[in-house]
């Protein structure tokens, strides 16, 4: 569902970062979220992005998102930054939630730039269990680092990391004096949540991308069949046309976003086929159930897939 907000506050919260308090355009509560949750702006000049909610979940009048300026970005940070201002009106669409927080005794966190968005809740979500976490927060400087004032408030818990003071988290430390039963939950640059997934193997590691991972196929792409089980209609997959893009051309809307395979939005159930799943979402579980897919960069490894569209 989309609907209509306003930004009822903006304020920096670090070089290049601004964060915004969003409110329904005519003061309705907004829709319950959970930690890790993300919402989609849809831009007035067609652009669509996801940010994570940065927020208080229990707050159903306003949602906050917090964006970094990317300067070697397609240009969605940069309109953020430059016309949503205080009663600028924005559509948003969400939240959706692929980064779930599950309460237990112990967590570990590493975040790393503005991939700290998405753990701020679950910090207050595991002081509220007893958990007995700690954070691990890496930038480039203090000054390009989000929210340090509001993660003062938990002591010792939270660790700092600039990197011209410090240098480089110390990954290998840190993961080698964490129970190795401890969940762990990451969000940053590709090179550091590539460096966790390295020294983490068999542990319960939770991540979030902004960016799309390269996925290798065995599959290739070849053309294959869609059905669509609701109209039974059918639609051809050509070698190197995403099946969203073949469903467009056909004249079938389907709601998606990112087109990356990260941000979830074209998530769609699998009745019947083998996906080959190419998305930066889904976990190996997920995977292996092959129940659902993103359709915007995955394909099929069977000459047919049957679609719940």
């Amino acid at each position: 569902m989309t609907r209509t907000v306003r930004v009822v506050a903006r304020q920096t919260v670090a070089v290049d970062v601004v964060a915004l308090s969003l409110a329904d355009l005519a003061g309705a509560e907004l829709p319950e979220w959970t930690p890790g949750a993300h919402i989609d702006l849809l831009l007035p000049n067609g652009l669509q992005r996801q940010y994570s909610l940065c927020g208080d979940p229990a707050d159903r009048r306003c949602w906050r998102v917090a964006v970094l300026r990317e300067k070697a970005g397609r240009g969605g940070s940069a309109y953020v930054h430059d016309h949503l201002d205080v009663g600028a009106v924005v559509g948003v669409r969400g939240p959706r939630n692929h980064f779930p927080f599950a309460a237990g005794p112990r967590h570990l966190f590493i975040a790393g730039g503005i991939g700290i968005t998405p753990i701020l809740p679950m910090l207050a979500a595991a002081d509220a269990c007893g958990s007995d976490w700690r954070l691990a927060y890496g930038g480039r400087s203090r000054s390009s680092m989000a929210f340090l004032d509001e993660l003062a408030w938990y002591g010792p818990r939270v660790a700092v990391y600039p990197q011209d003071e410090v240098g480089l988290l110390d990954l290998d430390r840190l993961l080698a004096t964490a129970d190795p039963a401890t969940p762990i939950y990451c969000c940053g640059p590709e090179p550091l949540i590539a460096a966790v997934e390295a020294r983490t193997a068999g542990r319960d590691l939770h991540v979030e991308r902004f960016r799309p991972t390269a996925v290798e196929s065995e599959a290739g792409d070849q053309p294959f069949d869609v059905v669509l089980q609701r109209t039974g209609r059918t639609v051809r997959v050509p070698a190197g046309v995403s099946i969203l893009a073949a469903l467009e051309a056909a004249g079938i809307d389907v709601l998606h976003s990112c087109r990356e395979g990260t941000c979830g939005t074209c998530e769609t159930g699998v009745v019947a086929g083998e996906p080959d799943h190419r998305d930066s979402v889904l976990t190996d579980t997920d995977r292996a159930a092959n129940d659902c897919m993103m359709i915007c960069v995955s394909r099929a490894k069977t000459p047919q897939l049957v679609l719940d569209l």
